[in-house]
């Protein structure tokens, strides 16, 4: 059996299979019938005599070859290992193993055991399960007959959680602890040998293991028992440190406490790890400073609740009971979990007790009364925790692409490896067992050892440089996504504009639509609506909540104290008691609070309804609308303020605690009187303007997404340069005229009724023009509200898809709407960014392939110098962060592909020779980097459950850091693939062609070669990106003309250069009286040897030089001071080696003395070369290397 759909958000599909017995292994059973066939047809049919054991014994080496393969990629791939050693199964009750394949970026697929208990209660199936990444999965046999995840009592009703008493008696309590299990966060890390293992078994790890093993057939043993000590006690290395990273994530868990839980009709004290859904607690402030357990529904008693650690919302958030939502609604955690939801992992920082005649269950140590909705690592806090174990951390490239680039290689390989064969047979005398694995080394040089290295460095380097600049990352797979960018989406509250707003006025008072009243000046209505419409509340720091609301109390001049009541700070005016809060919702636009305050000597108490929000919403609710309020609110968005329309109305008489409570929030919210419009004016952060600027500049499309009113965004992206042409808003025809019902509306299908409209109405174009998108995008820029995303979305699609991309303003969109311009955008092939807060904009965070949250909530980062441009041509500046970041070089070449004669011998000598210094190095970084930088290892508080980026800064700036962090990732990757194709393919020319030719290095030639690889490695490993944003984007992939026609056109220069001077060397040898060249005998010091060390080495350096990328994304070679000495002493050593000039040093280096006139040849060749490939790289790169932004 196996799934057709998704079993949850994490798991995309599940197959039932069970063991098959071992010899029926399919890498072992088969393979056993192939030996015994061997043996048969070796020794019992042809004998021993008549017998090729040439033939005979590579046969027998290649099916041992296979079923090695076959039996790691039963370790490699769970596919495989489930193809070769299981069966499938369609009965559930006869598997003993699921292969589990999770969603895309969520893990690795693995195979997991089915597990069985006997059941209990009504239930006569037993319970079938297993555990995939800490979730648990159960089998339902009496209705869906499928697998899904526990049942946790999320869905049910309000009226239901109000009503619960808990678990009652000690069956209910057995049966939900088998259903659910501990509330623990439990993370054990593996111990020493079970990493070693996984690592030792990796196919790097081996392949390097298979290399040793050839040296030691070719009988060098001393370096293959070096090299493999090394590989081993790297890998232990690495191993210690992932266990260390390990422990830091398992004491992110939570740690048991007491708590007081509702069981059996009566208060107990448990444990918090006892805890089990449906459970009722107790919960409030607590004097250890404890975190909430668990994820829990407020039943009684409000409370106030700091996220910080969890959604990094750095306001802590009022939660208020569900005792008066006792409807047959049904719970949506995502809807309300703002309001009603507290998340386990956050904190309460004040609690009140539900009221003493309250009826039904009351905590008897006044505490709130909460309901158990999720345990353990179905939690928020608990995915958070499994994001950052199991997300997927190795992807750097495309493994397609990596895929596609080796088979690339390998074709070269192949023929270079079937050129050795067929020429090297030719000779009946040549060791046919020496042959074989000089071809099988040819083979491997395709795969470099250098290549995991590499591409682990690219993104491993990102993260560093990320996390030392405050940027934390959960799904480090994103951010190569960085450097292909193609459109860049902000929300405008909060992320572009500060949050230190001025209250201006209060307009529409009069009938002068440009007048401003001071607040002060306001009538006696606006300033209790000002003063008593909020969701402030007063903690011992001081009051606490949204800016805005806090600026507009501050204006109006009066207080919050505690119990919800305000009280003026001047004046004779009575306090104001707040006695119930209709909170604000996206959805609805507006809030509303039902409030008592007395009136004259009397002290009569009255009760109002106060209420604010958007203009447009608030327009319908109001008994008598004045007759300019549309051009008073419209002139104000116009000059970028935010607007919000204030209203009130008496209620009648006495109000007991019962009525207040079945108050309907309809009922509140119509027949109101108008108070004027708040004018709050919301300047730009001081950096917006020049991140916007730089990123703009960077080539990317910039929109603003927002749920501001339209002209309150146009204004603010016009005063970012977001746009900058006439701005064209999407609206009804006489749209202002109509009123805005409260009941949602019919939408009419005719787009008849829909018009484009600049915002002083100089202009009208058809909703969708006949042209197109063109009419409209070749002059204008475009601002669509939600409203007419919807519309569009359901009645003009296509054209909707075609004209989205070039919007540049969203505005009045609900969180749902900003998740579908990102999934849209998505769909449509656009490489999408979006930056929010974390809060209103989790879905687009989420959804988009870089979602990083500005949040300001525990730690201050600390100040860097800011960058003042990022765009070029202005010269880099030295950035101090990225001085100080940890340098981490690429791993030495322990194992090379190399020549099987003297060669391999000098690269023996090489390879011990630099592997000196190299580990000395290696150990000293390690050792920095065990002590200094935890900073891949995310942490609670840094990471946010609102995106896969979060930064502890509030500014714009981060988002140029992340982008040119992906870029850099991007540039590394090209040009290590570009090196490593050119050095694979002059290995396979060397080790076929060449070597049977008879060409070998001493072992000092070697050993310098070798030395120059390590040292060009370790050193270009050591460039730091630019602190500049560059016009110029990087190619979004490895599969392009520049890539393939740089490689290949260098490798024929190279080629050219090779053979003319072989051929020239070669003639100046004395003629040679045997038929085939010997292979085995000792170096001697000839014209032709000389002159190809030469020409290796000057390939070798070039390839460094030529292809090292530098600027505009990282470090030019001039900048990278080692690399340029090493490549620069590297070239004087050359020239002084070819042209006599120290001969000396050439008789140390074992090179001839050059007849005159070859040596002229050899200098101009050796510098023809090295001037060849650079032109042809600087050529392709002119002409196929500038990726160009897509077009909208």
């Amino acid at each position: 059996m196996e799934s057709e759909f998704p079993v949850s958000e994490d798991v995309q599909s599940i197959r039932l299979l069970s063991r098959r017995a071992l010899w029926m292994h399919l890498n072992i059973g088969p393979f056993g019938i192939a030996y015994a066939t061997w043996a048969i047809t070796v020794f019992g049919v042809y004998g021993k005599e008549e017998t090729n054991w040439e033939v005979s014994l590579i046969a027998l080496a290649a099916m041992v070859v296979v079923q090695l393969l076959a039996s790691l990629f039963c370790l490699w791939s769970v596919h495989v290992n489930s193809l070769l050693r299981c069966r499938a199964e369609s009965d559930v009750s006869k598997a003993t193993l699921v292969k589990v394949t999770p969603t895309p970026n969520n893990g690795f697929p693995e195979l997991v055991s089915l597990r069985r208990t006997e059941s209990t209660g009504e239930s006569r199936y037993p319970r079938i399960w297993f555990e995939f990444q800490k979730m648990k999965y159960v089998y339902d046999a009496e209705e869906k007959k499928r697998f899904e995840p526990v049942d946790f009592p999320t869905r049910r009703t309000m009226r239901e959680y109000v009503e619960s008493r808990g678990y009652e008696n000690d069956e209910q309590i057995e049966e939900a602890s088998k259903k659910f299990g501990k509330n623990r966060l439990d993370i054990e890390p593996p111990d020493f040998w079970a990493l070693f293992y996984e690592r030792a078994t990796a196919p790097f790890f081996v392949f390097q293991v298979f290399c040793v093993s050839l040296w030691c057939l070719d009988e060098y043993w001393y370096y293959s028992l070096f090299t493999l000590a090394m590989l081993v006690v790297f890998e232990a290395t690495l191993v210690k440190q992932q266990q260390k990273n390990l422990s830091v994530i398992r004491d992110m868990g939570l740690k048991p406490y007491t708590i007081q839980v509702y069981r059996e009709k009566k208060w107990k004290s448990l444990q918090t790890d006892e805890l089990l859904p449906g459970d009722l607690i107790s919960i409030g402030r607590s004097k250890e400073g404890d975190v909430v357990p668990c994820d829990l529904l407020l039943l009684k008693g409000p409370c106030i609740v700091d996220e910080a650690m969890l959604t990094g919302e750095s306001v802590p958030q009022m939660k208020e009971p569900v005792e008066n939502r006792t409807s047959d609604d049904e719970l949506d955690v995502e809807k309300d979990q703002k309001l009603h939801v507290i998340f386990g992992g956050t904190k309460v920082v004040q609690h009140t007790a539900p009221s003493k005649d309250t009826d039904g269950i009351r905590p008897s140590n006044n505490g709130c009364l909460a309901y158990v909705l999720r345990t353990g690592f179905n939690t928020s806090q608990g995915k958070l925790l499994r994001t950052i174990l199991y997300s997927v951390k190795r992807v750097t490239a495309n493994n397609l692409e990596t895929f596609g680039f080796i088979l690339f290689l390998l074709f070269f390989a192949i023929i270079s490896a079937t050129y050795v064969w067929t020429e090297g047979t030719k000779d009946p005398n040549r060791n046919r067992y020496k042959l074989f694995l000089q071809c099988t080394l040819i083979l491997t040089c395709v795969v470099p050892p250098e290549l995991p290295i590499e591409l682990s460095l690219a993104v491993n380097t990102s993260l560093i440089a990320l996390t030392k600049l405050g940027i934390f990352c959960t799904e480090p797979f994103r951010i190569p996504f960085g450097g292909k960018l193609d459109v860049c989406c902000f929300d405008k509250t909060g992320t572009l504009t500060s949050d230190n707003l001025v209250v201006k006025g209060i307009a529409g008072i009069n009938e002068n639509v440009d007048t401003l009243v001071a607040v002060s000046d306001a009538s006696n209505q606006t300033s209790l609506v000002l003063a008593s419409c909020h969701s402030l509340v007063q903690l011992d720091e001081g009051s606490v909540g949204d800016p805005l609301e806090k600026a507009a109390l501050k204006a109006v001049d009066w207080s919050i104290s505690r119990g919800d009541i305000v009280t003026p700070r001047k004046g004779l005016r009575q306090s104001i008691k707040i006695l119930h809060r209709f909170h604000f919702s996206s959805a609805l636009k507006r809030m509303s609070c039902v409030v008592s305050h007395q009136k004259g000597a009397t002290g009569e108490t009255f009760y109002m309804a106060t209420v604010k929000g958007a203009p447009e919403m608030i327009k319908g609710m109001l008994k008598k609308v004045p007759e300019n309020y549309d051009a008073v609110h419209q002139r104000m968005s116009q000059q970028g303020a935010r607007i919000l329309a204030l209203a009130y109305k008496e209620l009648a008489g006495e109000m007991s605690t019962r009525e207040l409570r079945e108050l309907r929030r309809d009922d509140v919210e119509r027949d109101l009187d108008f108070a004027g419009f708040l004018v709050i004016s919301c300047p730009l952060k001081d950096d917006s303007k020049m991140a916007i600027k730089d990123i703009r500049k960077s080539s990317h499309h910039v929109t603003m997404i927002t749920g501001d009113n339209p002209l309150t965004a146009c204004h603010v992206s016009s005063e970012l340069k977001i746009t900058s042409r006439t701005t064209l808003i999407l609206k009804k025809i006489n749209g202002a005229a109509k009123s805005f019902s409260l009941k949602i509306q019919s939408e009419s299908s005719s787009s008849d009724e829909w018009t484009w409209e600049a915002i002083d109405q100089s202009v009208q174009v058809p909703c969708v023009p006949e042209r197109g998108k063109k009419s409209l995008t070749e002059k204008y820029d475009l601002c669509l509200t939600g409203e007419a995303m919807m519309h569009l979305a359901n009645y003009e699609r296509k054209f909707f898809n075609s004209v989205l991309p070039s919007v540049k303003v969203f505005a009045r969109v609900s969180p749902k709407q900003k998740e579908q311009v990102i999934t849209t955008l998505r769909d449509l092939g656009y490489y999408t960014l979006m930056c929010g807060d974390g809060t209103n904009d989790v879905g687009a965070l989420k959804h988009a392939h870089v979602g990083v949250a500005l949040l300001t909530s525990t730690k201050t980062v600390p100040k860097r110098r800011s960058v003042e441009s990022s765009v070029d041509p202005s010269p880099p500046k030295k950035d101090p962060s990225s001085q100080q970041q940890p340098k981490l070089p690429a791993e030495p070449r322990i194992v090379s592909a190399g020549k099987l004669n003297r060669v391999a011998k000098g690269r023996v000598a090489s390879n011990r020779a630099a592997d000196a210094p190299g580990r000395k190095k290696l150990e000293k970084l390690l050792k920095e980097l065990d002590e200094e930088t935890e900073a891949p290892i995310v942490k609670l508080g840094d990471a946010s459950i609102a995106s896969p980026f979060t930064s502890k800064s509030s500014s714009p700036k981060c988002i140029a850091h992340v982008i040119k962090q992906g870029r850099c990732t991007l540039v590394t990757t090209l040009q290590m693939f570009k090196i490593l194709a050119l050095n694979a393919l002059i290995a396979a020319y060397s080790q076929s062609v060449l070597y049977l030719d008879g060409i070998k290095f001493s072992d000092s030639q070697a050993t310098c070669q070798g030395m120059l690889l390590a040292v060009c490695f370790l050193f270009i490993s050591r460039s730091q990106p630019l602190t500049t944003l560059s016009k110029e984007r990087p190619l979004p992939n490895i599969f392009n003309v520049y890539t393939l026609l740089t490689v290949c056109l260098q490798f024929a220069a190279h080629f050219g250069c090779l053979f003319f001077l072989v051929k020239e060397s070669k003639a100046l040898l004395p003629p040679s009286t045997e038929e085939f060249v010997d292979l085995e005998k000792d170096f001697e010091m000839t014209v032709l040897n000389s002159t190809v060390f030469l020409i290796g080495m000057t390939m070798q350096v070039s390839t460094f030089a030529v292809n090292y990328k530098g600027h505009p994304f990282m470090a030019s070679l001039r900048e990278n001071k080692v690399l340029l000495y090493a490549i620069v002493a590297s070239y004087l050593w050359i020239v002084l080696l070819a042209s006599g000039v120290a001969p000396d040093l050439a008789s140390q280096f074992e090179i001839v003395e050059f007849p005159p006139e070859f040596q002229k040849k050899l200098v101009l060749i050796l510098g023809l070369d090295c001037i060849a490939t650079l032109v042809i790289d600087r050529t392709c790169q002119f002409l196929f290397g500038r990726s160009k932004l897509r077009a909208l």
